[in-house]
């Protein structure tokens, strides 16, 4: 009897042992398991710090390089402002030389002012007959393209085509045709004016993907 009690508290004994190591050994896999995640959760976040902070140290570089660019800018303006071809180009004695680039290379195409300015300023002098005018509408890459036509003697010719070539906007002639039509020369272009679009400069937000 006492032998057979014996063995059942061994067995109680060993259930129990049992037991308390089951649960040492799941409450272990759950303490694993938690740093596993912890872990991998610092990782990515370390992870994603390093991208933040090197996006941060690119922005850094590049008004760095922008403020060291600004002197040299300045110099360049000035000395266009000082430049006497541009002084002499200006359109109104009020302008800035700089003006003179502004209007060559002006920021929009702006098919009406270019038309006006062929019109009243460039296609005219003494014996020019302005025949024909066409401003195309539809613009592309920088360029617009326009045609005329006009007619007078030799020395009217000439003029317009000097007219052009003095012109502060810059002006392309693609092609060119001079022919008689009742005894009076009759010159037929194809040209390209052309515009420099203007660009925006904004500070934006990046987001930084994890």
């Amino acid at each position: 009897m006492q032998s057979k009690n014996l063995a059942l508290r061994k067995r109680a004994q060993i259930a129990k042992a049992n037991r308390t190591m089951f649960i040492w050994v799941a409450c272990a896999s759950v303490l694993v398991g938690f740093a596993f995640v912890a872990s991998l959760f610092l990782i990515q976040m370390l992870t994603y710090n390093e991208k933040v902070l090197a996006e941060k140290d690119n922005t850094v570089s590049i008004l760095k390089q922008n403020n060291n660019n600004i002197a040299g800018l300045e110099s360049e303006i000035r000395a266009l402002d000082a430049n006497q071809a541009l002084i002499d180009a200006k359109a109104r004695p009020t302008d800035r030389a700089l003006q003179v680039v502004l209007d060559a290379l002006p920021a929009d195409a702006n098919a009406d002012a270019l038309g006006s300015s062929l019109q009243e300023k460039l296609l005219v002098g003494n014996g020019v007959n302005l025949k024909s005018l066409q401003v195309d509408s539809v613009v592309t890459g920088g360029q617009i393209m326009f045609s005329f036509s006009i007619s007078g003697d030799e020395n009217a010719l000439k003029m317009v085509l000097s007219n052009l070539e003095r012109s502060i906007r810059t002006i392309q002639i693609i092609s060119l045709k001079i022919e008689n039509q009742d005894n009076v020369r009759v010159l037929t272009a194809q040209a390209k004016a052309f515009y420099e679009p203007k660009l925006i400069i904004e500070l934006k937000d990046k987001l930084v993907k994890k």
